[in-house]
């Protein structure tokens, strides 16, 4: 039937509504497809994987009769061919209940408070992958703010979610699911579930007409009060396994959600309660349930099924329907790392490359930092993990080599050096994303605009020098010393990235903010070159003041410090540098360090370059009203001069032979909306002339006149 029901003020309607809900599935059929999966050959998951798939379809007598179909081939199955194997996989109808939210990209490129779990695959007696992942918790406590985060953050980061949709239609795309083990280091006993990979808006979204709190706390916790019920054993009963209990819980959960349709539907029409529950609670699903490697996979069979599935999700998110960019590069660049881990490149490089892997991904802390490259003497500090894995990160051979896994997992052909930095830039900046998360977008911007990759760091002939004071760096560095040079680059300038004194130069602001563009990698080049000395201590102060748990003050304007009612402790200062004091800090007349700027970094890397092309700084908010009416009247010429210059060009391209007919303005409409804001400005000098100066001629008075029409 078709009814309409309120949304949020907004009247859905609901189509193709059915009266009924799918009956519970019968012990007997749940016990025949675990028999009929385990019997297949073309299948490979445990038997608790199966009774996890069997609690969870709505016809396990279906899916079992699909399973039994082996007699040829694996043709009842879906094939899925990916990078180093084959996936199978089965369609079915799951409960809700039933499915739990598995680690997803878009939150691991996120500086959220609780951590991943550990991620392990799995294997046979025979050392065959096994298509179910281990997620291993510190405890229990850990596995519900995981899931509550998870949800909690989706629902969030999704500004148009699917519950309309879910509503009218019900879930008519199948998530992506696979069995998984979840282990706890405490001891708990491990608890078998489907975890969902693709599909975890939809998921969110149908909690979300579930709950009857709609904020995002409020639906993470229905989710997951749902996933962790557990039914105690009665007494003087043996006690059932924990992954029983919790099933049966689910259960309970399930049936109290069928007695409330069952009541809803007895209305007419049926309450918008009913309706909700029976659009929400059944999903199409496709099922993983096989995984067979290639003979000539380089990875361990335990790490194959892994990274299949991250393979098809990469497929619809990074080709199709994306996630962000940092969601993307995050996937991207772990596991094209693991590649690189597992290739013969591995054997040929000084560091443990699994080591490097590890700390990248922040599965090992900094005080492994020293030990993982083999210095005792590397302090154990955020930047510097930064400034060492990004020296790893670009020396030849596995700069090449990520690279080349790179396009293959993105499925491109071509990979610029500042495509390469994008992807390193949320691998990076992973130990400060919570203390920066104000400037992190541009500071990523930052890195896809070349990053701190300038042709001397990506060269093989340099390592970084481990400090406690990166000005003790400079001196060195000005008498030749590459080495010392090119830490302060790396270090100096991810620091100003993270920091956002260092941007990707678009947009119309941009001549305001500095005085000429240029790419971020070679604003790095030139501030790092051993004749800029101004340049070297702009960098070492840079680095020597970076603190990962907070914001600098230079990263915002007065009044954004102002409302965030910003203290001293709250934010830090970078500053601008004075060759002639003792300690190469520029100060006030009061004696305080005068605050760097972005125009000043600028500036700083081609002090000629700035002088031709550039204006002056802009004054800040509260300099004299002189000043900052000065500044905006040289800024006005200079883009006035811009405009004539690039007119001149546009004039003379379309006089030459080549174009032919071609009109320089396109269509009249064009030509239009050049016209408008070029006679606004006219009109606006016009009227604005001083009146004491002496009258305009008639010669003069008809110059400014213009012809409207085109």
């Amino acid at each position: 039937m078709s009814i309409q029901i309120q949304l949020d003020g907004e009247q859905i309607d609901v189509t193709g509504f059915e009266r009924t809900l799918p009956p519970h599935s019968a012990v007997r059929d749940r016990t025949r497809l675990v028999s009929a999966g385990t019997g297949n050959p073309y299948t490979a998951l445990t038997d608790d994987a199966w009774h996890s798939i069997a609690r969870a379809v709505v016809s396990p007598r279906t899916v079992g009769t699909i399973l039994s179909d082996h007699s040829e081939s694996a043709s009842s199955l879906i094939d899925e061919h990916v990078g180093g194997a084959v996936l199978r996989s089965v369609h079915a109808r799951v409960w809700l209940t039933e499915l739990f939210p598995g680690l997803q990209p878009r939150t691991g490129q996120e500086a959220l408070p609780v951590a991943d779990p550990e991620v392990h695959g799995d294997v046979d007696a025979d050392g065959l992958p096994r298509a179910v992942l281990a997620y291993r918790y510190r405890d229990m406590g850990h596995l519900e703010a995981h899931l509550r985060q998870t949800i909690a953050y989706t629902r969030r980061a999704n500004r148009d979610p699917y519950d309309a949709s879910i509503l009218a239609r019900r879930v008519t795309r199948p998530v992506i699911a696979h069995p998984c083990r979840l282990e706890f280091a405490d001891g708990t006993e491990a608890v078998h579930v489907l975890v969902v990979r693709d599909g975890i808006t939809r998921l969110t979204s149908a909690w979300a007409l579930l709950s009857r709190d709609g904020t995002p706390e409020g639906i993470a916790r229905t989710a997951t009060d749902a996933m962790l019920a557990e039914k105690p054993t009665r007494r003087g009963s043996e006690e059932k396994p924990l992954s029983q209990r919790m099933a049966l819980g689910r259960q309970d959960v399930l049936a109290e959600l069928h007695g409330e349709f069952m009541r809803g539907v007895g209305e007419d029409p049926p309450s918008g309660r009913a309706v909700r529950i029976g659009q929400a609670c059944v999903f199409p699903a496709q099922i993983t349930v096989g995984v067979q490697a290639y003979e000539e996979s380089s990875l361990p069979r335990a790490e194959v099924f892994d990274d299949a599935v991250r393979s098809v999700l990469a497929s619809v998110h990074v080709e199709f329907k994306a996630w962000d960019s940092a969601a993307q590069n995050v996937e991207v660049g772990a596991r094209a790392l693991m590649r690189l881990v597992r290739s013969e490149a591995a054997d040929r490089l000084t560091e443990d490359a699994e080591a490097v892997y590890e700390l990248a991904l922040g599965r090992l802390p900094l005080d492994a930092l020293p030990k993982v490259f083999g210095n005792r003497d590397i302090p154990e500090t955020e930047l510097w993990r930064a400034v060492y894995l990004t020296h790893f990160l670009t020396r030849p051979t596995v700069f090449d080599a990520v690279k080349r896994y790179a396009k293959q997992i993105k499925g491109t052909r071509r990979m610029t050096t500042a495509g390469y930095a994008e992807i390193l830039g949320p691998i990076i900046d992973r130990s400060w994303r919570a203390g920066k998360k104000n400037t992190l977008r541009q500071a990523r911007n930052a890195w896809a605009n070349g990053g701190v990759l300038t042709d001397e760091v990506r060269q093989a002939d340099w390592a970084p020098i481990p400090c406690s004071n990166f000005t003790s760096l400079v001196e060195p560095a000005l008498r030749g010393n590459k080495n010392a040079r090119l830490t302060l680059a790396v270090a100096g300038g991810i620091a100003l990235m993270a920091d956002k004194l260092l941007s990707r130069n678009v947009g119309s602001a941009v001549p305001e903010i500095v005085p000429f563009r240029a790419d971020v990698n070679l604003t790095v080049t030139k501030l790092s070159e051993p004749t800029n000395e101004k340049g070297l201590w702009l960098l070492a102060h840079a680095a020597d003041r970076f603190d990962a748990t907070r914001g600098a003050v230079n990263s915002f304007t007065d009044s954004q410090v102002e409302k965030s009612g910003g203290s001293g402790e709250q934010f830090y200062t970078h500053v601008k540098v004075d060759l002639t004091s003792h300690d190469k800090i520029l100060r006030d007349e009061a004696g305080s360090p005068v605050p760097l700027t972005q125009h000043e970094v600028v500036t700083v890397s081609d002090p000629v370059r700035a002088a031709e092309e550039g204006s002056e700084e802009r004054p800040p908010e509260h300099s004299p009203i002189a000043d900052r009416l000065a500044w905006a009247r040289q800024r006005l010429g200079l883009l006035l001069a811009d405009a004539e210059t690039t007119l001149n060009q546009l004039l003379a391209m379309a006089g030459t032979p080549e174009a032919g007919t071609l009109y320089a303005f396109g269509s009249v409409d064009e030509w239009k909306k050049l016209h408008g804001p070029s006679a606004n400005i006219q009109s606006s000098l016009w009227n604005n002339q001083l009146q004491d100066e002496e009258p305009l001629s008639e010669q003069d008075e008809y110059e400014y006149e213009y012809e409207d029409d085109a």
